[in-house]
């Protein structure tokens, strides 16, 4: 496998139960942080399929698998460049109202790996996770499983925290060597944040509903003598790493994300044993889902935009918000709306610290073609929804402390709009079937783009009429010469 391949993914997670979300909705979040900056990708509807034959190959090793022949509508959100990076679906729902998102990149050490290899000649590959499992799941848990069987078939490429979410759970599995995995159901009332380590701790194993497992995991722990601790069963610290990259790459990321969720709560960034899960003590929004993913430790010393550290201190760690950050999304399954209506799949193109988190009906039929149709390079006319947000990115973060104001109050009103507007169309599918329910989602997304495409371009262009004033070739004659 290519290294530079290998070394693509760098994501940070968050996970909310029913019971810790302000509404009642389950959310499932992760950025998808890429090895180079531009890496542009699509959001796309996959059709539904009946009675045909469907294989899935990965472009990154020698995987070939075999679909079965019937299989669900859903979302995902590829790669264009698929020859160099491959698939990558990355997100999505289906049509049975059922989120993935795959993945976040995990590290077993090389105790646990010299006994399971991970199969990087032809294992199941991070680019063709979501087409084999996403089309063929019913829910949360069934996922889980299903995974779980492509692994003991195929082996696994890599290490990967995969996301599986319904209207009552969220399943957060971690595969971690060839054939070994174990996946945890986020508690009702708790929510859990990780960044591209292992993240499980204990595992109870008389506990079939909150725990699932590879089988054979706890003889393959005893038999090689891999668990370290005196007393339980702890997955990270058994099949995972603790090393200074950890501390300054991974840690800090899952220590802001507590900091925002649990401000009251002190934390080491440095430290290995930093919680997975913490029992919430407010109602968690959308807006501080999105602020964790979208932040680069604000309010801190480590901020490398900010005005209170040392240099040193603005660089000691790798932020959550990047500009490798290819899309952030959350998974929403909200029960308050018609069934046909309940799952959103946020989706942010961009840099998140700039660019706003679209919704988009996880039962669409289709999907407007600025969002499916993403040219390899940019588009001057910012035609590509995902040129557009990256294009203003860059324009943002250009002249920060000038445009962040504007940008601020871009967003703010974007976030307005939105929920006005998912508050307009969801009850619109009362009393109709499936098919004509997605087709008035899918007629309402296009006028949602559009107004989307108006706002960001009048911004776009405001803010380069000001950029115009700003530059440093000028000069102003002394009045006293």
């Amino acid at each position: 496998m290519d290294i530079e391949k290998q070394k693509r993914s760098a994501c940070t997670t968050v996970l909310v139960g029913k019971k810790a979300t302000i509404d009642g909705s389950t959310m499932a979040a992760r950025n998808d942080d890429t090895f180079s900056p531009l890496n542009p990708m699509k959001l796309v509807v996959y059709p539904a399929y009946h009675d045909q034959d469907s294989t899935v190959k990965s472009y990154l090793n020698h995987f070939v698998g075999q679909r079965p022949r019937d299989g669900y509508r859903y979302q995902g959100t590829p790669n264009i460049d698929l020859k160099n990076e491959g698939v990558y679906d990355e997100s999505g729902f289906n049509e049975k109202n059922v989120g993935m998102s795959a993945t976040e990149s995990v590290y077993a050490n090389e105790r646990v790996l010299a006994y399971d290899p991970l199969n990087t000649e032809s294992g199941i590959n991070e680019d063709v996770i979501v087409a084999m499992t996403l089309p063929f799941i019913n829910s949360a848990r069934e996922g889980v499983s299903y995974l779980g069987g492509l692994v003991a078939k195929y082996g696994s490429a890599e290490g990967n925290g995969v996301i599986f979410s319904d209207k009552n759970d969220i399943w957060y599995m971690e595969i971690v060597t060839g054939h070994h995995w174990v996946a945890q159901r986020i508690p009702d009332d708790c929510y859990a944040v990780t960044g591209n380590r292992v993240a499980i701790q204990e595992v109870d194993f008389d506990d079939p509903q909150n725990f699932m497992w590879s089988d054979g995991i706890q003889d393959f722990v005893a038999k090689h003598h891999l668990n370290p601790d005196l007393d339980g069963w702890n997955f990270r610290r058994i099949f995972g790493t603790a090393n200074v990259f950890d501390q300054h790459y991974n840690t800090s990321r899952q220590w802001y994300g507590h900091l925002v969720l649990s401000p009251e709560v002190k934390l080491d960034p440095l430290d290995f044993n930093l919680p997975f899960i913490m029992k919430a003590d407010h109602k968690i929004t959308l807006e501080e889902v999105q602020q964790v993913l979208s932040s680069h430790y604000q309010g801190t010393v480590y901020d490398p935009l900010g005005h209170e550290g040392t240099d040193e201190q603005k660089h000691f760690f790798r932020p959550i918000s990047l500009n490798r950050t290819q899309n952030s999304h959350v998974l929403q399954v909200k029960p308050d709306l018609p069934e046909a209506a309940s799952t959103i799949l946020w989706l942010c193109f961009g840099i998140p610290s700039f660019t706003p988190y679209v919704p988009f009906f996880g039962n669409a039929a289709d999907m407007d073609p600025s969002y499916a149709n993403t040219p390899m390079k940019m588009d001057v006319d910012f035609k590509s929804a995902y040129w557009m947000y990256r294009g203003l990115s860059m324009l943002v973060e250009s002249h920060l402390s000038q445009f962040t104001k504007a940008d601020d109050d871009y967003l703010k009103d974007a976030r307005q709009y939105f929920y006005t507007w998912i508050d307009k169309v969801a009850p619109q599918v009362e009393g109709f079937t499936n098919n004509e329910a997605s087709e008035i989602l899918s007629k309402n997304q296009h006028e949602l783009v559009a107004e989307m495409a108006k706002r960001t371009k009048k911004l776009m262009a405001d803010l380069m009429m000001h950029g115009l004033q700003l530059s440093d070739l000028t000069f102003v004659m002394d009045k006293n010469l």
